[in-house]
């Protein structure tokens, strides 16, 4: 008949594992490191550092006067006013706002390059495009939204 083997697993101490760990990471995340120094110097540099301790010691007065400010009928208002916004502004297709956004930029850029102010015909000439008349059609419909939306 064989004979059992005595087995006696090693007990892994997590600590000395950390030691370790510990130990090798300055030189592991050395740029890393550095990155985080300059990022804590330069909050402390800009007072955020101040901030953030003073905002961590205050907060039960804070979230007092935000109970407080919550609990009328303006905060309730304010709380419901901003779910609806953010039902808008998620209802946004990003792609769109960014085109839109980009075309913004574009536009203001040449705004800025303009040396006199374009003629009414030069600017009738522009609300007459096909971009144009997208964009006022796209007005035209949020404003009939919003008059609907007033109706009593």
């Amino acid at each position: 008949m064989a004979n059992p083997i005595a087995f006696q697993p090693k007990i892994a101490d997590p600590k000395v594992n950390l030691q370790r760990r510990l130990e090798a990471a300055p030189e592991e995340h050395a740029e890393a490191l550095l990155v985080v120094w300059d990022l804590l110097q330069a909050a402390h540099d800009q007072g955020l550092l101040d901030t953030a301790h003073g905002l961590v010691t205050a907060k039960d007065t804070i979230f007092g006067k935000l109970a407080e400010a919550a609990k009328g009928p303006e905060g309730v208002a304010a709380i419901r006013n901003g779910i609806a916004l953010l039902q808008v502004l998620a209802s946004l297709d990003p792609e769109v706002l960014d085109r839109m956004v980009r075309a913004m930029t574009a536009a203001s850029k040449e705004h800025q390059a303009e040396v006199a102010p374009p003629s009414l015909w030069q600017i009738a000439k522009r609300a007459m495009s096909e971009d144009s008349r997208r964009a006022l059609s796209l007005m035209t419909l949020v404003v009939q939204s919003v008059g609907k939306g007033l109706r009593r």
